[in-house]
């Protein structure tokens, strides 16, 4: 039998305690708001009755939106899946709208946690190629999306030298997953946007091997390939008419005698030669491969996701993507998107100085930073940047310091959280409509 959560204005009677955010009454629970457009309190109610061992529940009564509806599910989710959640009746483009969230969101979140034994560089491209291939039947699109999967030995006859020396280590050798959605069927149709996902399916740091409590969640060093994913998904159900490109740079960072090696040099197909300083810098040498590939593509802008760095994670915690741009206009445009889906963003610095920050004396630049004291979620960025030509403009780079919870909050549950799915999403509805 289902325990019925209700809505109220009300405050919970005293003996539930002062301020009290549930009561309970026979097999009702009641959650005390103020406001019913407060998302934070619903969340937080769903997340204290999964861990009170409530797992069936229906919403009844009045207030139930869609909003209230998805913040809700968002506190009930565990990663196990163990719960059943009846929602109450909502319009048609309410419920239309609820569904290809949880759907795009679970398919995040689901293929984060999967273990790295199961997804592998080349199943984490074919499964994202598959899920947009689903959404496109799903909107009707029928045709308007095609893909290839560069992968293995493919990839250093191709040029792609930071893929290939990254993932040469592991018998899982890495792949690249070039997907163009086109709605358009116009074969020389303008691309409105690229997106640039690092897939590293599982890193152990390399040679700059990471200590065990830092590995053991390494198996979610793709989830910035896992967002821009359920992100294009998202806007494909919400109508996206214009053309986007996804490359995901999928890889294992493992140790073996194949491995890539400290000082070593790679030279990349733009020119850019890069000494390796850290082996566990290894995401920004996948994604330049792929940066590469969508600059050339002459697309509107270009954003990549990447869980990139433990100096954002220390700068902004589990709680927000960090976001690094030289360009103004976009960072404004994403916030908007941001502030109108709920979902958390935070701007860190980067600049020119940041540029000058990555020298070395056998390359043109290293891996990782080479001043004394220098800000690692820029220094990042700024090796990045020299990958796209203008990079000042039309560029926008997301450390996704909120991928993934080590430890459950008063908001998620341990594991992946799915957070900036709808703000990609909408950044894209968003664009195609200025077009």
């Amino acid at each position: 039998m289902s325990m019925q959560v209700l809505l109220s204005n009300q405050p919970a009677s005293a003996v539930w305690g002062e301020k009290a955010l549930i009561s309970f009454n026979e097999d009702k629970a009641t959650l005390h708001l103020t406001d019913f457009s407060d998302r934070t309190s619903i969340q937080k109610a769903a997340r204290k009755l999964q861990n009170q061992g409530i797992s069936d529940v229906a919403l009844s009564g009045e207030g139930w939106r869609l909003e209230n509806c998805w913040a809700f599910y968002q506190g009930f989710y565990n990663a196990k899946k163990q719960f059943k959640l009846q929602f109450p009746a909502l319009s048609a483009e309410q419920q239309q709208e609820l569904n290809h969230r949880i759907q795009c969101g679970d398919f995040v979140r689901e293929i984060i946690n999967l273990p790295a034994a199961i997804l592998t560089p080349e199943e984490l491209a074919q499964r994202a190629a598959k899920f947009i291939g689903q959404m496109v039947e799903q909107a009707a699109k029928q045709s308007a999306v095609s893909f290839s999967i560069v992968s293995r030995e493919a990839l250093l006859e191709r040029g792609y030298h930071g893929l290939w020396q990254v993932g040469k280590g592991s018998q899982n050798l890495p792949a690249m997953l070039q997907l163009d959605f086109n709605p358009t069927g116009n074969p020389d149709a303008p691309v409105l946007a690229c997106l640039v996902g690092k897939g590293i399916t599982f890193d152990s740091g390399g040679y700059s091997i990471k200590p065990s409590d830092g590995m053991s969640t390494m198996r979610t060093d793709m989830g910035g390939a896992a967002l821009l994913t359920g992100a294009l998904g998202l806007a494909i159900l919400r109508g996206l008419n214009q053309r986007v490109k996804l490359f995901l740079c999928c890889a294992e960072n493992l140790v073996s005698s194949r491995a890539f090696k400290l000082g070593d040099i790679i030279q990349y197909r733009n020119g850019v030669s890069v000494e390796i300083l850290n082996t566990d810098a290894e995401g920004r040498l996948v994604l330049a491969d792929g940066l590469i590939d969508a600059d050339a593509q002459q697309p509107q802008f270009i954003v990549d996701c990447a869980t990139l760095t433990g100096a954002a994670k220390v700068a902004v915690g589990n709680d927000y993507h960090s976001v690094l741009s030289m360009d103004d206009q976009l960072v404004s445009d994403l916030f908007r998107a941001a502030e109108q889906e709920q979902e958390p963003f935070w701007r860190l610095p980067f600049a020119e100085l940041h540029r000058g920050q990555i020298k070395t004396a056998f390359a043109d630049i290293a891996n990782t930073g080479t001043v004394p004291v220098g800000a690692g979620a820029s220094t990042a960025t700024a090796f990045l940047s020299y990958f796209v030509k203008n990079y000042q403009q039309h560029w926008l780079h997301i450390d996704c310091s909120a991928t993934y919870r080590k430890a459950p909050s008063d908001l998620w549950a341990t594991g992946a959280t799915g957070i900036g799915v709808q703000t990609l999403a909408n950044l894209l509805l968003a664009k195609a409509k200025q077009q």
